[in-house]
């Protein structure tokens, strides 16, 4: 039987960077797996359902959540987000370790409900990175930024209820910022890994192997 996977929990403010600290964790390290979210959002150019999001609309939304089946889900922008129950378990039951990347709120309320969550807070090193990093995606309308940005104070101040906090440096002071910050998410999970409590089995049988 498999070990019980991990699951990791990594959010922050729109703009931090987590996306791309996420996607390349993944491409190092594809033994660790993303659980895809829905969401009634519309896609941005590039993204693809099933893979970035699970596009669904408001009817549908509300006929999961009648069902049930979300781990968490909250309104983020106006829209809504939730995680499917049903692809973290699966996961963590078949000993992958999961990662969910979602906003804070839907963050807490996994912490809520699940204590043996890891969180994860990326943050950006300051205001004005933030600002940058939002302008230069090209996605945010003049409204759409000022309600993000509305927001990030919120967001920030609780980050003090999270496990580990990883401030995603500047790319202009720092060109492998984003290395440097998938590598310390990567850290966090190898470490998990190692604790006592999730190696008790292997001490126990050696244990009574040296001592039969």
């Amino acid at each position: 039987m498999a070990k019980r996977g991990n699951l990791f929990v990594i959010s922050g403010p729109a703009g931090a960077g987590k996306s791309e600290i996420v996607k390349k964790l993944l491409a190092k390290h594809p033994e660790i797996k993303l659980s895809v979210s829905c969401t009634t959002r519309s896609p941005r150019p590039g993204e693809v359902n099933g893979v970035s999001y699970h596009f669904v609309d408001d009817a549908k939304f509300d006929a999961l959540i009648a069902e049930d089946a979300f781990y968490e889900w909250a309104h983020v922008h106006q829209n809504r987000y939730g995680t499917l129950k049903s692809a973290v378990e699966e996961g963590l039951a078949a000993g992958n370790d999961m990662i969910l990347e979602i906003d804070v709120q839907g963050c807490l309320n996994v912490m809520a409900q699940n204590p043996d969550a890891t969180s994860i807070f990326v943050s950006p090193p300051s205001r004005a990175n933030l600002e940058k990093r939002l302008v230069g995606r090209g996605t945010e309308s003049e409204e759409s930024l000022r309600v993000r940005l509305g927001n990030v104070a919120k967001e920030m101040a609780e980050a003090y209820k999270y496990d580990y906090i990883i401030i995603h440096r500047d790319w202009a002071e720092v060109p492998n910022a984003l290395e440097i910050a998938s590598d310390e998410v990567f850290a966090i999970i190898t470490a998990k890994r190692l604790e006592k409590e999730k190696n008790v089995d292997f001490l126990d049988a050696f244990t009574a192997d040296l001592t039969r």
